[in-house]
C-alpha cells in the first residue's frame, strides 16, 4: 500500500504532469507520436464510455472473455486500493517495478502531461508489449478529448448510463452537453452499443448517432426481464438466467446484460457465459463484506454493504436496493468535491435510521464531514457526524440487527477495502 502511495506522489510532485484536468489530445498524441505510437499495436479495443457503469460493463467483460480463454488487457479508473488496479496485463496486474520504469520512459520525451494522460500512457506502452486478445478501456471525465479516445479503428465503443454528471468540466453545463461530449465524438468505424438510458437521452443520442456509418446497437435489442424472483437476459433468440449472489441491483444487472449481448456477439457461447455469471463481482458497488478485519470488529448480526455510488443515479441505483431489505440500515456518508451532496442525499428518504458523516482519510478533495452534517439534516435525517470512520463505526455497531452501509465515495470504499 504504501509503494502505492509512493507511486502516486511521484506523479503528482513531478514537475513534468500536471495534477489539474485538461482536456486536449494534443499532448498525449505527441508523446505517442515520440514512442513511435504503442497506440496502434493494441488489438480489438473496446472503449467504455458514460457517466455511471464503466467499471461493471468493463468487468463483467472482463471475465466473460478470459473464460473463453482469451487474453485481455484492462484499464480502469479510478483505482480503489491500489494503483497497479489501473493495469491489468492479461494475467496480473502491472508490478510497481514496471510502473516505475514505465513513468522513467515517460520523463524522458520531456512533454508535459496531465496525470491521468501519464497513467494512460503507462497502460498503452505495457499493454503494446502484451499482444493480448483484447484491450478494455475505461474513459474518462468525458470522451471528445478524453486521453483514452485515441483509437481509429476500435472494435467496439460501449456506452453506458449517462447522466448530468462531470458539469465542472463544460462551458455549457446542461444534460445535452454531457450527451454530446460522451457520444458526439465516437467513430464512424466501429461497433457501438448504446446501454439502458433514460428516454430523454436516448433520443438525443439517436440523434447525434444518425450520420454516424457505424454500426449502432439499442437497448431495446436485448432485455432485463424478472420472472417470479429471478432476473434473466433476453433478446429475439437466447434467454440467460443471471444466476447470481453478488449483484444485487437493476443497475447493474443492466450493465451485465450489455456485457453478455456484447459478448454473444464476440461469438462467445451461450453456456460459457452462464457458467461465469455466478463468478462476476464488483468491489466497491453494493459489496458486502463477508470476510476481513472489519468484519471482526461487528457483531454477528450486522452486515457491512459498501457502495461507491456518487451520482444522483447512482444513488438511486443503491436507494432501489436498499428499499427491498427489511432490517434496519444505518449510513456512513462522504463525499468529495465537485459532487452535489444536496441532491445526492435526497434519494435516500426514508431509509437510513441514522446517518454519520465522515471526512475521507488522506483525501484532500473530500468535502468536510460538519458540511455534510448540516446537508443530512437539512433534509430531515436522523444524523450525526465523526472524526473518522473508526469513531463512526463504533457509534454505529450494537447487537442490534441491521445493515451498515458505507457510501458516497469510490475513494472512501477504497479506504474501507485496505482497511478490511
Amino acid at each position: 500500500m504504501s509503494q502505492s502511495i509512493n507511486l502516486y506522489n511521484q506523479l503528482a510532485k513531478n514537475k513534468l504532469f500536471s495534477k489539474s484536468v485538461n482536456f486536449d489530445l494534443k499532448r498525449i498524441k505527441l508523446i505517442l507520436q515520440k514512442l513511435k505510437h504503442p497506440e496502434k499495436k493494441l488489438n480489438n479495443v473496446i472503449n467504455i464510455i458514460g457517466s455511471d457503469g464503466k467499471y461493471s460493463l468493463l468487468t463483467s467483460l472482463k471475465y466473460f472473455i478470459e473464460a473463453n480463454h482469451q487474453k485481455t488487457s484492462a484499464y480502469i479508473s479510478p483505482s480503489l486500493k491500489d494503483i497497479r488496479e489501473r493495469f491489468w496485463m492479461g494475467n496480473e496486474f502491472l508490478s510497481y517495478k514496471e510502473i516505475k520504469k514505465t513513468i522513467k520512459i515517460i520523463e524522458k520525451q520531456k512533454i508535459n502531461l496531465t496525470i491521468f494522460e501519464a497513467l494512460t500512457v503507462i497502460f498503452i506502452l505495457n499493454a503494446a508489449k502484451r499482444n493480448n486478445d483484447y484491450n478494455l478501456i475505461e474513459a474518462g471525465a468525458l470522451f471528445a478529448k478524453d486521453s483514452t479516445n485515441l483509437f481509429d479503428f476500435p472494435k467496439i465503443q460501449a456506452v453506458v448510463n449517462i447522466n448530468k454528471q462531470h458539469l465542472n468540466f463544460l462551458k455549457y453545463k446542461t444534460l445535452n452537453e454531457v450527451i454530446y461530449q460522451k457520444v458526439g465524438f465516437l467513430s464512424n468505424f466501429t461497433n457501438i452499443y448504446i446501454g439502458k438510458q433514460k428516454p430523454l437521452v436516448s433520443k438525443k443520442i439517436k440523434q447525434l448517432l444518425k450520420r454516424n456509418n457505424s454500426l449502432v446497437l439499442y437497448s431495446n435489442s436485448w432485455r432485463l426481464v424478472k420472472v417470479n424472483n429471478d432476473y434473466f437476459y433476453k433478446d429475439k433468440k437466447i434467454k440467460i438466467k443471471l444466476n447470481t449472489k453478488y449483484i444485487h441491483s437493476k443497475g447493474l444487472l443492466e450493465n451485465l446484460c450489455l456485457a453478455i449481448k456484447i459478448a454473444l456477439d464476440l461469438e462467445i457461447n451461450k453456456k460459457i457465459i452462464s457458467k461465469t455469471i455466478p463468478k462476476v463481482k464488483f468491489e466497491a458497488r453494493i459489496e458486502y463484506l463477508k470476510k476481513g478485519r472489519l468484519t471482526k470488529k461487528i457483531y454477528k448480526n450486522e452486515k457491512i454493504l459498501i457502495d461507491g455510488c456518487h451520482s444522483e443515479t447512482s444513488a438511486k441505483n443503491l436507494a432501489n436496493y436498499l428499499r427491498t431489505l427489511k432490517i434496519p440500515i444505518y449510513g456512513i456518508w462522504a463525499m468529495t468535491k465537485n459532487k452535489d451532496p444536496n441532491k445526492f442525499i435526497k434519494q435516500f428518504s426514508g431509509i437510513f435510521k441514522k446517518i454519520i458523516t465522515i471526512p475521507i482519510e488522506n483525501e484532500s478533495a473530500a468535502l468536510s464531514n460538519q458540511l455534510l452534517l448540516r446537508i443530512a439534516k437539512k433534509n430531515n435525517y436522523n444524523s450525526e457526524t465523526s472524526k473518522s470512520f473508526e469513531e463512526a463505526l463504533k457509534k454505529i455497531t450494537s447487537r442490534e440487527k441491521k445493515i451498515i452501509c458505507i457510501f458516497g465515495s469510490l475513494y472512501l470504499c477504497g479506504n474501507i477495502l485496505n482497511k478490511n
